[in-house]
């Protein structure tokens, strides 16, 4: 009887970890590259965006869109920058983006 509680304690432990990893990573928006032009379509409305090299250098940013889409072309040439997006219900996302 000590097996099987044991048992179903670790089912729904392992249950609600692996729905709260989930709901962690789903995010409101998704993120197109082609070539050096970024487009970003949210299902909220987007604040301000920011975009950075990965040496520091911030290379793109616009405050006030206060639109569920967002197009950019990014001045300079790197394989890899981090973005920031920021909603109006003042959520913050960043991720790191790859260009080709």
């Amino acid at each position: 009887m000590k097996s099987l509680r044991r048992l179903y304690a670790i089912f729904i432990f392992a249950a609600i970890s692996t729905n709260a990893f989930a709901q962690a990573k789903t995010k409101p928006y998704k993120i197109f590259t082609s070539g050096r032009e970024i487009t970003i379509k949210s299902s909220k409305e987007i604040e301000y965006v920011m975009v950075w090299t990965t040496e520091g250098d911030r290379v793109v940013e616009q405050k006030g869109i206060k639109e569920k889409s967002f197009r950019t072309t990014l001045p300079i040439y790197r394989k890899a920058f981090f973005l920031m997006v920021c909603f109006s219900d003042k959520k913050v996302y960043t991720e790191k983006i790859g260009i080709q």
